[in-house]
């Protein structure tokens, strides 16, 4: 698809990786709306992109639908989505004082990454099939964003785990649903990047966990998972799979 003129939605767009796609589909001519809960950050990357600045919760479809108002009223019906949205977390199933985890931290988890990403993309797609073919058939392309830990989730990780598995799993079934309309479903589970989580731990542990990886021996940069997702928004033939971008990652247990 060509991204010229093209409307696009990026959720968690102020921040990481949704901020670095939502920088790099506007440098390739898409106009872009930046979704996420922190207006005031949304506001000024959309400043700085051209692009509009849409306060949002994905897990209320009242809170979607009317950013979705907003972006079509000054962009046009979007036919790109890239789901960055997410939190993280960890906790042991049994604690040391042997207490079960709570389950409310478990759905808040998978309520927010599954849950919402799956409320986004329905409420995006209808809008996209609703929309004229494009040259070669196309109407649209949705991302999501999973993690390796869909595949080697650590001790401590089974919400976070089990949200990014959902996400995995969706995405063949997402694809063969919408294929008949043009649209195609792709996700990328990102190993260890460079996002504002990371930034926050002390450098020591920084260089601990970029050893770990196989080659390149560092953290993920952002700007190379937007630089992959554009690439997918181009690709045609790109559909109905998950994408590591890891640098050959595999967690270890801890």
């Amino acid at each position: 698809m060509d991204m010229q003129g093209t409307a696009a939605l990026v959720t968690g767009g102020a921040s990481g990786l949704g901020a670095a796609t939502a920088r790099q589909l506007a440098s390739m001519g898409a106009k872009v709306g930046v979704i996420d809960v922190n207006y005031e950050a949304a506001s000024a990357l959309a400043a700085e992109i051209g692009g509009i600045a849409l306060a949002c919760d994905i897990t209320d479809t009242t809170s979607i639908l009317q950013a979705m108002h907003l972006a079509r009223e000054r962009h046009g019906p979007a036919r790109i989505l890239v789901n960055c949205a997410g939190i993280g977390g960890a906790k042991r199933l049994v604690g040391r004082d042997g207490s079960p985890m709570p389950l409310e931290d478990f759905e808040r988890i998978v309520n927010v990454n599954l849950i919402g990403t799956f409320n986004m993309i329905r409420l995006a797609a209808a809008d996209m099939v609703a929309q004229d073919a494009l040259v070669d058939g196309e109407r649209g392309v949705i991302i999501m964003t999973a993690s390796v830990a869909a595949y080697d989730g650590q001790i401590g990780q089974e919400a976070y785990a089990a949200s990014k598995g959902g996400l995995t799993s969706l995405t063949l079934p997402l694809a063969r649903d919408l294929a008949q309309f043009g649209v195609r479903v792709m996700t990328v589970a990102p190993g260890l990047f460079m996002t504002p989580l990371m930034y926050k731990l002390p450098q020591e542990v920084q260089q601990s966990l970029a050893a770990s990886i196989p080659f390149p021996k560092r953290l993920g940069k952002a700007e190379e998972f937007a630089e992959l997702a554009a690439h997918i928004v181009g690709n045609l033939s790109l559909n109905g799979e998950v994408i590591r971008l890891d640098g050959a990652l595999r967690l270890a247990p801890r």
